[in-house]
């Protein structure tokens, strides 16, 4: 019995960055396919395959690694991203908004097909969530959700293999009423897992008089855990003497609107150098 679709650990990629020849392991990131038209016989679907992770993941960077994994026992395989064109130029797309933290750069997916990697996408039409969704579903605190990712960097020598943990929304009224542009889950995420996908759990059954959804969506991204501040105080003088920052078990996320904002964002970037003749 599976609560999340055996395609969906495809879709998550670990991302990182080689420095003096040592490869780091940054953050998550996700492959999201936008849905652009069937074929003429109706057989076939077409997509623009973009990865999204967090701006905070690729700021400051010309290049960084994604691995796959073969359809075969060989071991992984790490194909670079260029995030700056030969003018030093950014080619990714970052939501124009400062506070929201998505980016997105599109990805030719045809080199990584071909060479018979093992991977999947989301599809915009079929497997998301977006605000409107959740608030019709009844989506509210104490459902249950995954979160995707790979923690504080954890990625196998010669494998790519997600880790999947548990959780629940904890607060997204605020999001539903516009006084926040992202929500909260309890869950425990730590660096690394910074542009994870979060994705609801299917339930059959609910309170009576509630809503409930038997669908596994794409609801949104890890941003960032939320953090809370401990002081060591003197015996001596009473006095605070050292601060801790610690991780309060509390993440934010980045609804999956956010996504496809900074896509569209992207199509337009796109559209208009083509415009322009560039």
């Amino acid at each position: 019995m599976a609560l999340i679709p055996p395609f969906y650990i495809d879709c998550v990629v670990a991302i990182g960055t080689t420095i003096d020849n040592k490869k780091y392991w940054l953050g998550t990131g996700f492959l999201f396919g936008k849905f652009l038209k069937k074929s003429e016989d109706g057989k076939h679907e077409h997509y623009r395959v973009y990865l999204v992770t967090n701006k905070h993941v690729i700021e400051n960077k010309q290049t960084i690694q994604i691995r796959f994994n073969p359809k075969t026992d060989q071991p992984a395989r790490d194909y670079s991203v260029h995030l700056t064109d030969k003018d030093n130029n950014l080619i990714w797309t970052g939501h124009p908004d400062p506070e929201i933290d998505v980016a997105v750069v599109e990805i030719d997916i045809n080199k990584i097909k071909e060479e018979g990697m093992k991977f999947s996408f989301f599809q915009s039409q079929k497997h998301i969530a977006d605000k409107k969704k959740l608030m019709e579903v009844g989506a509210m605190e104490g459902d249950f959700v995954f979160v995707l990712g790979f923690p504080m960097g954890i990625v196998a020598e010669d494998r790519q293999h997600v880790f999947v943990r548990n959780g629940t929304i904890a607060r997204i009224h605020d999001l539903y009423e516009k006084r926040s542009k992202d929500f909260v889950v309890d869950a425990l995420v730590f660096p690394g897992n910074s542009g994870g996908p979060v994705i609801s759990k299917p339930e059959i059954v609910g309170i009576e008089g509630t809503k409930f959804s038997n669908e596994a969506n794409l609801i949104g991204m890890v941003k960032s855990y939320i953090p809370y501040t401990d002081v060591a105080i003197s015996q001596q003088t009473n006095q605070p003497r050292i601060t801790f920052e610690e991780n309060s078990g509390l993440s934010k996320v980045e609804p999956i609107d956010h996504v496809i904002e900074t896509i569209e964002e992207a199509e337009k970037k796109k559209n208009a150098l083509q415009y322009i003749g560039i």
